[in-house]
């Protein structure tokens, strides 16, 4: 029961990776259709993750007052209805209205889902639930590019994913028992239970402090702010810039940013069985030094087929970060305020989203879309800085405890 519980929660997360890339991809061509400037991408972009945000911040009380199910279940209706807007919208005006209700889908289950497995199960788990998401993320581009290829219309693609959206839907809405039924046996208990007294100490000292105030929360929001601000403007303007600096086809590029996804999902895949012998910082570390050399290539002025490399690098290194911090959350400053942090953490996450591509967006627009590269190269190192700060405060703190719990058993 309980794995195919987790199946569920898989297709879940495969809900949330479909529309996320879709804008991006789509917007050479959308643009066109409008009369929008390059920067309008940017706009619409930040209005999804607002709701997101919204969302993200409220889904303590919702996800306690609804549950898990019933939240899952309607924000993915939400997001496939909007998807549907997408395709019938006559303006930009439409596109922003129905923005708003697919951030909101989000926000919620997101923080839900990624605190219940973050609790009660181990963190290959969680690099697996995430490549799911890089499934749906995967799917997104390769639709659109065909659709856009094929039938010349990216409307006709929104309306395929809008279609998928509504199928998993359906599934949730014939599971919903089973979401009740899991959590009224919860009795579930992490698989990675902290007996030692230094780990006690650690719980102890979170009951006592507020969230925020816990030592190394906030370093930990600055990581998730530049990761997923340099994820998100990969996937918003590595089309654009592929087209309008590299010369490539519409559809070419498309396919490129889909591969720059399939880089985080093979690799999210691949660390699922990493995280069984190697830890989550080992992990974050390993990815950030992969990331940033893939950058590199995207900056230097090499043959175009090293620009495909360096998308493929930067996914494979995005793939452990995100998964691998969110695991860190309950280890790293306790179980009993783990959720409200999940929700801050996934709030940031989308601020990240939200503000640092429509800053691109405005800066190439006065500029040119070839600063691309640049920007991206200082997200990584920024991302990189944060959380190696973070590890060494961690360690300290440790280290601290450690003391206390030894001078506790003498």
């Amino acid at each position: 029961m309980a794995t195919f519980f987790l199946v569920i929660i898989y297709l879940a997360f495969i809900s949330l990776g479909l529309p996320d890339s879709l804008l991006g991809v789509a917007w050479p061509v959308m643009s066109v259709e409008y009369g929008a400037p390059l920067e309008t991408a940017g706009w619409l972009f930040m209005t999804i993750a607002g709701g997101t945000i919204i969302s993200s911040l409220a889904s303590g009380a919702v996800l306690k007052r609804f549950g898990t199910g019933n939240v899952t279940f309607v924000s993915c209706l939400l997001t496939a209805g909007s998807l549907l807007g997408f395709h019938f919208a006559p303006s930009v005006v439409w596109l922003v209205i129905f923005a708003i209700p697919l951030g909101l889908g989000a926000g919620s289950v997101d923080a839900g889902l990624n605190n219940y497995v973050a609790t009660h199960y181990k963190a290959h788990h969680m690099s697996w639930l995430h490549c799911f998401w890089g499934v749906g993320a995967t799917l997104g581009p390769i639709i659109m590019a065909q659709s856009i290829s094929g039938q010349n219309s990216w409307r006709s693609g929104y309306l395929t994913i809008a279609g998928i959206q509504f199928a998993l839907v359906i599934i949730l809405f014939f599971t919903l028992p089973l979401w009740s039924k899991i959590a009224k046996n919860s009795a579930a208990v992490s698989s990675e239970e902290k007996d030692e007294p230094a780990g006690a100490l650690l719980e102890e000292e979170a009951k006592q402090a507020k969230p925020l105030r816990i030592k190394g929360v906030k370093l930990a929001l600055v990581s998730f702010l530049f990761y997923c601000g340099a994820e998100a403007t990969i996937g918003l303007w590595g089309s654009s810039f592929l087209v309008n600096v590299k010369e490539l086809p519409v559809d070419a590029a498309a396919k490129w940013v889909s591969l720059y996804y399939a880089g985080i999902t093979i690799g999210r895949f691949i660390t699922g069985f990493i995280t069984l012998k190697v830890r989550n910082r080992t992990l974050i570390r390993f990815g950030q030094v992969t990331a940033l050399l893939g950058t590199v290539l995207l900056l230097l002025p090499l043959p175009t087929g090293f620009l495909l490399v360096g998308f493929i690098m930067i996914g494979l290194g995005f793939a452990p970060i995100f998964p691998c911090m969110l695991h860190e959350t309950p280890a790293r400053f306790g179980k009993e305020h783990s959720q409200t942090i999940m929700g801050f953490q996934m709030a940031m996450a989308y601020t990240g989203s939200m503000s640092m591509p429509p800053l691109l967006g405005f800066i190439a627009s006065r500029t040119t879309i070839g600063i691309f590269p640049f920007f991206i190269a200082i997200f990584v190192a920024a991302l990189f800085l944060g959380s190696e700060k973070l590890n060494d405060l961690l360690k300290k703190k440790r280290s601290t405890i450690g003391e206390k719990s030894n001078s506790m058993s003498m």
